[in-house]
């Protein structure tokens, strides 16, 4: 029976990046990984790709031969790959007591309403495979309330329309304040809080202030749900992929391999020292924001420096 993550998430979200240093880190532990590539639009790939979908169909000359804009071409490509499935199963049957990464197109709609990724997931679901839905998303949404409550449902969206066990990810968790800072702790939008306390800074923009109503409607659904939740990831931390990989592996009920277990022990204690902990988003929160102590500290110290900018 083989496992696997299917990779998915908005573009530039970091789903290749993901890929690779799961590979590498999984790797690592002695566990037999092989990635499949099904962006028709992806030719620079930073890793070694087993399975490639460039060579069934590409982006460009769907583009060029078709006239279709990028949008509409990759949607057709995915149509073609779903029509042509035999050509994926014959290259998965050859790799035998493989965990499976598969690199998916960052097109939301692929994965928000449109069905041809969801029926190639439901196909491989019958040739046996296990599989976790890896949603990534980029943290420093986190900084501006409407595009977190738009990730939110977007998230919501996608964990519906794939109908498989589903980790989603603050991806780039070490530039979470690269555009602003968070109005609360990290937990509250790791642990999708008390979504309420959002509309007070929404209400600051007129713009919003005028579709209260959506808004709380919106946030109504997802609190009404209640299965939306992130896993912080740094690609560059070894705790943090360490983590994010038993989330996965969790969720599809992975049964870690001979050794792998004591090998995690080792590269963690190498990393970290011997007690090391768990990558909770306190922890997070500590490596990666700035308090507000350290920042007046930081501006005293710079007006202690360059006294003529009082």
């Amino acid at each position: 029976m083989p496992f696997g993550q299917v990779v998915i998430g908005p573009p530039g979200s970091g789903k290749t990046t993901y890929c690779r240093a799961m590979h590498e880190f999984l790797t690592g532990l002695g566990r037999k990984v092989t990635i499949v590539n099904l962006d028709p639009a992806n030719d620079a790939l930073p890793y070694e790709c087993t399975i490639n979908m460039q060579s069934l169909i590409t982006l460009e000359d769907v583009m060029e031969k078709l006239r279709l804009g990028p949008n509409g071409g990759l949607i057709y490509c995915m149509e073609f790959l779903e029509k042509n499935l035999d050509w994926l199963q014959d290259l998965l049957e050859k790799q035998k007591d493989r965990y499976f990464l598969f690199d998916c197109p960052g097109q939301v709609e692929l994965y928000t309403h449109h069905n041809s990724v969801r029926n190639i997931v439901a196909q491989l679901q019958k040739w046996d495979f296990r599989l976790v839905s890896v949603h990534l998303v980029d943290s420093h949404y986190c900084s501006d309330p409407s595009k977190f409550v738009s990730i939110l449902l977007t998230s919501l969206a996608t964990m519906v329309q794939m109908e498989l066990p589903h980790v989603n990810v603050l991806s780039k968790i070490d530039l979470v304040e690269k555009f602003g800072k968070l109005d609360f702790n990290l937990d509250f939008y790791t642990d999708v809080l008390d979504l309420q306390y959002l509309f007070g800074h929404l209400g600051g923009d007129p713009f919003f202030a005028k579709y209260k109503k959506l808004n709380e409607a919106i946030v109504g659904v997802v609190e009404d749900y209640s299965l939306v939740s992130f896993v912080p990831l740094n690609v560059e931390d070894k705790d943090s992929m360490r983590e994010m990989m038993k989330a996965a592996d969790r969720a599809i009920g992975y049964h870690w391999g001979e050794g792998e277990d004591r090998t995690l022990q080792a590269m963690m204690s190498s990393a970290l020292g011997a007690d090391y902990e768990y990558f909770k988003s306190a922890q997070v929160q500590e490596k990666y924001m700035k308090e507000e102590a350290e920042e007046t500290q930081e501006k005293e110290e710079e007006m202690d420096i360059f006294p003529g900018n009082l």
